[in-house]
Order: C-alpha cells, then sequence, then structure tokens
C-alpha cells in the first residue's frame, strides 16, 4: 500500500508540474477571461482563511475550494445556504444539499446565482436611457462527487454549468473541478496535502437576438439588410492551486490550526495564501487569512482585496447547526460580508 500511496503521489506531483508550465504567464493575460462569477467564494469559513485550507476544508465548504474534501462529510445528509455582498450593488446567493453513501462516496448539488439589481436599458438612439431596466440572470449549477480512496486519500470532482444571460444575449459553458486531499503528510497526524484544478472547460461565446443589427442604404432597392455581430469566444479563469495544512490540538478544548495555499492563475497574477483558525469546544470558531501577490507588491491597484477574518458558531437544535460569517476588506468599494448555514443531519 506504502508503495502504491508514494507511485501515486509521484504521478501527481509529475502531473502538477505539467500544469504548472501550461498555467504559466498568467499576469499578462490579466482581465481577458470571462465568468467570473466562478472566482466568488460561497463558503463564509473558506473565505474568513482567504482560500488557504484546500487541504484541509470539509463538507459543502468544499464544493467551492477543493472538492476532494467533500469525501469527508461526517454528515448523513448536509444543507447549505450562503449570501455574499459583493461589488456595489452586487450580490450572491448559493444554496446546496449534499448526501454520503457511505462506501460508495458523496454526491452534491449546488446552485449559485448573481443579483445584479436593475440596471437602465440604453441603446444608439438613446444613450442616456430608454425609461426601462433589466437584469442580467447568472446562474451556476454544480453536481460535485467524492470519495475516500483510503484512510488518507481524498478525491473529488465538480461539474458545473455555467449560464449567463443579458435580456436576449447568453452564453452558456461548462467547467470542471478536480482535487484531492492526502491527510497525514510524511506519517504525521494533522498535516494535510492538497492539490485542486478549477474552472476547466471549453471557451465560451455570447449570441442572440440583441445582437442582430439592420443596415440600411438610402439608394438601395432591396431594402433594409440584417446581419449579426460574431461576439468574441472568451476562456474561464482556470486556477491550479496547492495547499498545506497542520491543525494541533492544545489540550482537550481547545485546537490551533494553520494553512497555507499557493494559487496559480491562468489569467491573472499568482497568490500566495495564509489562514488560521482557533476552535473552542468544537462550537467556537475564529478565523482569519491574507493572500500576498508578490508580483504586485508594488502596484497597489492590482490587489483588488486584502485581509479576510470570520467567526463560526455550531450549536445542536435537535440537529447541528453551524453558522458562520467572514470579512473581506476591499480598496476600491465597500468590505464583502459573507454570511452562511449550515445544517447536518
Amino acid at each position: 500500500m506504502n508503495k502504491k500511496i508514494t507511485y501515486f503521489l509521484t504521478v501527481l506531483l509529475l502531473g502538477t508540474v505539467l500544469f504548472s508550465e501550461v498555467f504559466a504567464g498568467g499576469a499578462k493575460r490579466n482581465g481577458t477571461a470571462g465568468a467570473q462569477e466562478l472566482l466568488i467564494p460561497s463558503s463564509p469559513s473558506g473565505l474568513a482563511l482567504n482560500g488557504a485550507n484546500i487541504s484541509s476544508v470539509t463538507g459543502l465548504d468544499a464544493v467551492f475550494y477543493n472538492p476532494a474534501g467533500f469525501g469527508g462529510t461526517q454528515s448523513s445528509t448536509e444543507t447549505m445556504f450562503s449570501h455574499l455582498n459583493y461589488i456595489a450593488d452586487i450580490s450572491m446567493s448559493f444554496a446546496a444539499v449534499g448526501v454520503s453513501f457511505s462506501d460508495l462516496g458523496s454526491l452534491a448539488f449546488s446552485l449559485r446565482t448573481l443579483n445584479f439589481g436593475d440596471i437602465p436599458v440604453t441603446t444608439v438612439d438613446n444613450p442616456y436611457g430608454t425609461g426601462s431596466t433589466f437584469s442580467p440572470s447568472f446562474v451556476t449549477l454544480g453536481l460535485t462527487y467524492a470519495n475516500s480512496l483510503t484512510d488518507r486519500i481524498r478525491v473529488g470532482v465538480n461539474l458545473k454549468l455555467v449560464s449567463e444571460k443579458i435580456i436576449r444575449t447568453s452564453a452558456t459553458g461548462f467547467a470542471l473541478d478536480a482535487g484531492i486531499q492526502y491527510q497525514g503528510l510524511a506519517g504525521l497526524d494533522g498535516l494535510n496535502f492538497g492539490i485542486t484544478l478549477k474552472n476547466l472547460g471549453p471557451q465560451m461565446k455570447y449570441d442572440g437576438p440583441d445582437l442582430i443589427r439592420v443596415a440600411s442604404e438610402s439608394e438601395a432597392k432591396r431594402g433594409d439588410n440584417f446581419y449579426s455581430i460574431d461576439a468574441a469566444s472568451f476562456e474561464l479563469p482556470s486556477q491550479l492551486e496547492l495547499g498545506l495544512s497542520y491543525a494541533y490540538s492544545l489540550g482537550d478544548q481547545y485546537k490551533l490550526g494553520v494553512a497555507t495555499a499557493f494559487q496559480n492563475n491562468n489569467f491573472a497574477n499568482d497568490e500566495y495564501k495564509f489562514g488560521g483558525e482557533f476552535v473552542y469546544d468544537e462550537m467556537l470558531f475564529l478565523r482569519g487569512g491574507y493572500a500576498y501577490m508578490g508580483e504586485v507588491a508594488d502596484n497597489e491597484y492590482q490587489q483588488f482585496f486584502g485581509v479576510t477574518a470570520g467567526i463560526g458558531v455550531k450549536v445542536n437544535i435537535g440537529l447541528e447547526m453551524v453558522v458562520d460569517y467572514a470579512y473581506r476588506a476591499a480598496k476600491f468599494s465597500e468590505s464583502n460580508h459573507l454570511i452562511g448555514v449550515k445544517f447536518n443531519f
């Protein structure tokens, strides 16, 4: 078994090196990827740690950060709801339900929506507005499967259907997340390793009746001609992440956990993430995190978000309920506030 695990990890690390070469140079393509809603966090506990917990996250919180962690769920059934105040008047709502089938693995369904509020309709003839409003519809449906290969190795995949619609113009695509967690690295209990590839998929492209235009010529005898604007395709914001975490017990009631992760972005600068968590009696959770972009350390305009912090409370009301809150500082808009609740059956 040890030889198989060693072989597995060797292949994994070689694959990681190859993918990192593919992802290299992401900073040269800043801002060129679409479907940015795929990068908005849905887990308050994960956001409070700034996403550094990809090697230790479990349950439905793992759907966004590392699907392999969902294989470590301790409940037969779990539900999760969260809401984020994002940028300006944009908000995100998330809902998920997961079921564990013991040795057959765990399966989860998730729904993510963005709310943009009402936006005035403008046209070429009415650049200041027609008096009407519209609201874009951005929806992501997810199907997650995870399982434990051994008592130390978990694997998981997350298939997402991405839909974006602006009045009568829309784009639809698919994205895939895949992750692995290894528990007890180097034989040390509490030391975990994780790797995840996120948002892998084909390009998306907008199309629809609103892209049709009328071409008129005063001397033409054939009347008006119609043509459709050919929208440019765009790629998904792919990411490769590697993480380490260590959890240490400080007696019967206290625990301390630290985590770090490296995030290689295909269309943005790389990030180094750090997070810490203090746990009291498995009932109170205090968290904090920070992300550092080394390549833009001297450019304050490229690092939009700052420190993160959060708190969680677990109570038993006939079933286990967990309420989590996360705060993320932002430089050029109001800070983010993400609140969520989970029920474990």
